[in-house]
């Protein structure tokens, strides 16, 4: 339980440093500050963090079966990660190295259980019953 915890922990400041890096950018608010429409953003993105119900299993949003997010701030949070996401190599190198080793992690995960659910629907054998009456 800690561990997900200091997951969660984890997550949220990797996307408060990354809406602080968008909102300085684009907004011109100073360093450790946000405006108020980021401000919300990131609210927003602490709370469905910290109700997400499959933090043990998932590393992050993008990967997750089950969009929460409501569709217009998806879109807003999609919009920040898309600016912040090459540039926290420059401003937060480690955070962003610790994000591509853990994203490729769950990639290759996932890509295994996909090729076990394909070797098993092409493995087992399948008995078609045929409905009585019928000649083929």
């Amino acid at each position: 339980m800690k561990d997900t915890e200091s997951k969660r922990e984890r997550e949220k400041k990797t996307v408060e440093m990354m809406i602080g890096l968008y909102c300085k950018k684009n907004h011109g608010s100073l360093k450790g500050d946000l405006c108020e429409e980021c401000g919300r953003l990131r609210d927003y993105a602490f709370e469905r963090t910290d109700q997400c119900p499959f933090m043990e299993s998932k590393t992050f949003c993008t990967n997750c079966q089950v969009h929460c997010y409501r569709k217009d701030l998806r879109e807003r949070i999609r919009t920040v990660m898309r600016y912040s996401g090459p540039r926290m190599v420059l401003y937060h190198p480690v955070v962003a190295f610790r994000h591509l080793m853990e994203t490729k992690r769950e990639r290759k995960g996932l890509e295994s259980g996909k090729e076990r659910m394909l070797q098993n629907v092409f493995t087992t054998p399948v008995k078609i019953d045929r409905p009585s009456g019928i000649d083929l």
